[in-house]
């Protein structure tokens, strides 16, 4: 197995752990082999210029092509002439977690209707599939 995603500068993670969980940041620098500098940048993703462990991150596919040590005007920058924002809502890891914040947002009535919808789904598909066997 060969990897593909590298702790570099420029590559954009996922903050997994701490106030910032969930947010998408950039590696601006890499401090020493447990640690990195990381920033959002604030304006787009409100991370914070700040040094966090490796365990607290998880690396994306996404990487913006910036200076080690760049000011936030030029990530800005480089973020909107990459479009960093559409490609990770347009990937599967993104996607997956807002089904999942979508469902734990649901309340006991939302989750009543999704079994009765999955319960008319189920019923239609045996249909269907007892008309093909027949």
């Amino acid at each position: 197995m060969v990897f593909k995603r590298y702790v570099e500068v420029g590559r954009v993670v996922l903050v997994n752990y701490g106030p910032d969980a969930g947010k998408l940041a950039t590696i601006i620098d890499i401090v020493d082999q447990n640690k990195c500098l990381i920033d959002g940048p604030a304006n787009l993703t409100g991370v914070t210029r700040q040094v966090i462990p490796y365990g607290r991150i998880a690396l994306t596919d996404l990487t913006v092509k910036i200076s080690r040590n760049a000011r936030q005007k030029s990530l800005t920058a480089a973020w909107t002439e990459a479009d960093v924002l559409a490609k990770w809502e347009a990937s599967s890891w993104a996607k997956k977690m807002a089904a999942k914040k979508k469902r734990a947002s649901l309340n006991d009535f939302d989750r009543f209707k999704v079994m009765v919808a999955r319960k008319q789904k189920s019923n239609i598909i045996a249909k269907k599939m007892k008309e093909i066997a027949a």
